[in-house]
């Protein structure tokens, strides 16, 4: 999937009034500010009280439900292998979000979990260093994840004052 592919998504869920948050490999690309790998799909965390017009959004760019494991996670798939893997998050009136996961646990969206970062020249938002780094973790990591992790370690270390450029 490519960045051309990843706009139209954005937009389309924008204009549904759909909050959401670039996860996953294009989320740590928001984060650095330009594309630093391939990747397959494009991870979005959404507010799952706006599931319905996210699903209907999608469908109108020519996705279809292609994987569903509700309530944690739903996959879409369109034409030109294009791939989107939306996550929904319920939030309490507290603005904590929850997200389930597939071992009938949850992945917790505390209050800083959520940033904008800048791609392409536009500004999107996005899951934080922090929160992409937490989910980088009880797994096997795979290269892409040890690919994105020394990206979020650097953007860390830079914003500590290590100034180091990523």
């Amino acid at each position: 999937m490519n960045i051309a592919d990843v706009f139209p998504v954005l937009d389309v869920l924008r204009a549904a009034d759909v909050p959401h948050w670039v996860a996953g490999g294009w989320g740590v690309d928001v984060l650095v500010g330009r594309q630093t790998r391939e990747h397959r799909d494009v991870d979005l965390a959404f507010d799952a009280s706006r599931q319905t017009a996210a699903f209907q959004a999608l469908v109108t760019l020519g996705y279809q439900a292609e994987t569903d494991q509700l309530p944690a996670r739903v996959e879409f798939a369109a034409p030109g292998r294009r791939w989107v893997d939306l996550h929904p998050v319920v939030f309490d009136a507290a603005g904590l979000g929850r997200q389930s996961d597939l071992d009938d646990g949850f992945f917790l969206y505390p209050q800083g979990a959520f940033t904008l970062g800048r791609l392409g020249g536009r500004t999107i938002p996005c899951l934080s260093v922090t929160q992409q780094l937490a989910f980088r973790r009880g797994y096997d990591l795979r290269d892409v994840d040890h690919h994105d992790i020394a990206l979020l370690r650097k953007i860390e270390d830079r914003r500590a004052g290590g100034g180091a450029a990523v």
